[in-house]
């Protein structure tokens, strides 16, 4: 990804309307849940935001709204991920709208469907691959080609540039479900390690695996509960945790290529029959 980098150059934060500008932010999937927790607290922190929504319109505006309240100029943006045109179209419109080069792309989209090894179909394998690999990687080609360069020498270079992946704690943990969906963010943790590489020093590249944080749609309370209960913790994520996590990687100069598990310890869960089945285990 040599060939990515950009010529513009870092001119420090910006003063727009005589307030501090920290950097501008794309997220994607940022009308509703995680999205829109990142997208208050990067407004919170004097980031101008884009908000990406696919179909959540009303949802998306009125997180755009709370984010101006907050002093930040805020931006709706619509890209259906499945759609390659539209995805490659998101980061030129959102540096349009927010007046200048992004500094932060936060890849938070994603699809997640069910499938196993026996019911997947080329459907649910193009849908995952697709908003959960795919569109990142686009989006990060697209965020390093008008990012802005390190500054420094030697061994003093500073990034102001960064992209955050959201993954899933289960990349940590492998299981047989949710296939489709885990392979793909399997990849995407691939990517963020590759593309740190490739990237650096201009542009640091994280990951989030984010744990049983808030309800999923199939769930009932109690089986959330149940989940959180489980993990090594006995207690699952907030919000408030994810944003904390992403503040991390934005004030971590030094870090790059690194996954960062948000889920009380979901990801080392061992009790399992082959473990409780002590030394009669096999």
């Amino acid at each position: 990804m040599q060939h990515l980098r950009s010529a513009v150059h870092w001119q420090g934060p910006l003063r727009l309307r005589g307030k501090i500008v920290t950097g501008r932010a794309l997220v994607t999937g940022g009308a509703k849940r995680l999205g829109r927790a990142m997208v208050l607290y990067l407004a919170q922190r004097g980031y101008e935001v884009a908000v990406h929504f696919a179909a959540s319109r009303d949802a998306a505006e009125a997180t755009a709204a709370e984010a101006r309240a907050l002093g930040v100029n805020a931006a709706t943006l619509r890209a259906d991920l499945l759609v390659e045109a539209q995805t490659r179209e998101l980061v030129a419109n959102a540096a349009k709208a927010l007046g200048g080069p992004l500094t932060l792309l936060v890849n938070n989209a994603s699809i997640f469907e069910y499938d196993n090894i026996r019911s997947a179909t080329r459907q649910s394998w193009d849908r995952a691959i697709e908003s959960n690999l795919r569109a990142p990687v686009a989006l990060t080609q697209d965020f390093a080609a008008q990012a802005p360069r390190a500054t420094g020498t030697g061994g003093g270079m500073s990034a102001h540039a960064l992209v955050v992946n959201m993954l899933d704690q289960r990349v940590r943990k492998l299981t047989p479900e949710f296939m489709s969906y885990t392979v793909a963010k399997m990849g995407l943790w691939a990517f963020t390690q590759t593309a740190a590489r490739a990237l650096g020093p201009d542009i640091r590249v994280n990951a989030i695996g984010p744990g049983s944080t808030l309800q999923g749609a199939s769930q009932s309370e109690e089986q959330f509960r149940a989940q959180r209960a489980a993990t090594v913790l006995r207690r699952g994520a907030n919000p408030g945790d994810i944003t904390a996590a992403l503040g991390y990687f934005i004030d971590a100069q030094t870090v790059t290529g690194q996954l960062l598990c948000v889920d009380g310890g979901q990801h080392l869960g061992w009790k399992t029959p082959d473990i409780l089945g002590g030394q009669n285990a096999r």
